[in-house]
């Protein structure tokens, strides 16, 4: 290529990327010339070469710009990631790219049925924002030494308050921060097994959990789990017994995707049954704060007396997801996780962590969570009823005792990855049942956010859901 076609491939690919949008302005000639060491008279020609292309316009006395155009979808283009509704008629389910891809989805304006994020409105980002920016001002350079493993010691003492205040003393020292829950149940999931081990699950359980299990070499193994009990202890066993199993995850409190709680009853029982055959349990209790009754749960940890229970949870569904502030109580594994989360990630910024330790302290922390129940109490009420209404008979849902996920089985004719595509080409995104298993158990079942308000455009996506579900069942929506 000669030297004027290379500078003009160059640019085409930043604009192609995005680097440099439409409508904005590029370097000028001269800038263009000096930056690349090129004469004026080839940049000139480069500039031509875009423009003949449709690329660039040039606008009298004011320079070029990157040339505005009607946005063209091209399902399937090179370079291009594929639409939610093309990926979920594939093949092949890739989970991460599924979801990722529904993200994105949602980030463009679907109705975020499918989000396994809270609503963003619910939380305090001005109050948090207030403490960030103070402390940001008047806390040096010496004083963010404090975000070193274990972590900011305020905000491990402000942890272990809370976790006095709902009943569940703690030793502080026990306490490991880490960036969000996701951090703290892999290097907890590290600290457990080595690759080749067999790692037992709910099943459903919440795809990430999955997707870090394979991710390290393990090996999955899903247990059958009842909507309202949880985990099958005694299918739980045997696969102790036959299948060697080197660890457990689970979700006793409000489980992502079937809402359940555990009984008091049946989580003593599992960590007996745990600690009989000496095998550890990682428990993901983000959602123990989320509760709709009258107090809140109880946690594994309350019954682990041997150390087995490494208890994980974080801020991000209740304060800011955004600050991305989680811990750890491993138990016996305490030191292999401090040291796990010094090697993989160094430290967990002290500013976030500063900022929630100061809200903690001062501010309205049950207040606020006072109103998110209440509101997600009620947001799962109607969201259940309009189910029952707009969805085609055969169909059943959840009953949540907390978080903010109704789980939905349609009838089996209703293939979830089919209702998740068209109701993607309406603008409408809901999490299909197959990403919550390894096999095809869940095909039939989809997952629906409630935790944004009930707004006319929210009631009329969950009356096109289950128009277009009465479409595949081959019956009309609704009738019962």
């Amino acid at each position: 290529m000669k030297l004027y076609e290379t500078l003009a491939a160059d640019i085409a690919s930043q604009i192609a990327q995005g680097v440099i949008r439409e409508g904005e302005k590029i370097p000028s000639v001269r800038q263009t010339s000096q930056h690349h060491n090129l004469s004026v008279s080839t940049v000139i020609r480069a500039f031509l070469l875009l423009e003949s292309q449709g690329l660039i316009e040039s606008r009298p006395q004011s320079g070029y710009f990157v040339r505005r155009k009607p946005a063209v979808q091209t399902a399937g283009a090179a370079g291009e990631p594929p639409a939610p509704a093309e990926l979920a008629r594939g093949a092949t389910l890739d989970t991460s790219e599924f979801v990722l891809t529904t993200l994105r989805s949602i980030n463009q304006g679907s109705v975020p049925l499918g989000s396994p994020y809270p609503d963003p409105a619910v939380f305090p980002w001005a109050r948090l924002n207030q403490y960030a920016n103070s402390l940001a001002r008047r806390v040096g350079q010496m004083g963010m030494t404090a975000d070193l493993p274990p972590g900011n010691p305020e905000l491990i003492r402000q942890i272990a308050r809370r976790h006095l205040e709902n009943g569940l003393p703690v030793d502080a020292s026990e306490i490991i921060v880490t960036t969000g829950a996701t951090e703290a149940l892999n290097l907890c999931l590290q600290a457990v097994a080595p690759p080749g081990s067999v790692i037992a699950v709910e099943s459903p359980t919440y795809y990430a959990l999955i997707q870090a299990i394979e991710r390290m070499g393990m090996q999955v193994l899903e247990i059958a789990t009842d909507p309202v009990e949880g985990i099958d202890l005694a299918a739980l066993e045997r696969a102790i017994v036959e299948n060697g199993v080197a660890a457990c995850m689970v979700m006793p409190n409000f489980q992502n995707p079937l809402g359940f709680q555990m009984s008091d009853e049946r989580k003593r029982a599992m960590v007996a049954l745990l600690a009989r055959h000496d095998v550890p349990v990682i428990e993901n209790d983000v959602y123990h704060e989320l509760y709709y009754g009258d107090a809140h749960p109880t946690s594994l940890k309350n019954y682990d007396t041997q150390g087995l229970v490494l208890h994980c949870n974080s801020f991000s569904k209740t304060l800011s997801p955004a600050n991305r502030i989680g811990w750890a109580l491993p138990g016996r594994y305490r030191a292999q996780v401090e040291k796990l989360k010094f090697l993989n990630t160094l430290n967990t910024p002290a500013l976030p962590q500063l900022a929630i330790a100061e809200y903690l302290q001062n501010d309205g922390y049950d207040y606020h969570l006072r109103k998110v129940r209440k509101a997600y109490a009620q947001q799962a009420s109607i969201m259940a009823s309009a189910v029952r209404r707009f969805f085609p008979a055969g169909t059943s849902v959840s009953t949540p005792a907390g978080g903010y996920v109704l789980w939905v089985n349609l009838p089996d004719s209703v293939r979830a990855l089919e209702l998740y595509a068209r109701a993607q080409e309406r603008g409408i995104s809901v999490g299909a049942g197959n990403i919550f298993a390894t096999g095809d158990a869940f095909q039939h079942c989809i997952r629906l956010n409630y935790s944004y308000p009930w707004t006319p455009e929210v009631e009329a996506a969950v009356r096109t859901l289950g128009l277009l579900a009465g479409e595949l069942v081959g019956q009309p929506a609704g009738s019962t």
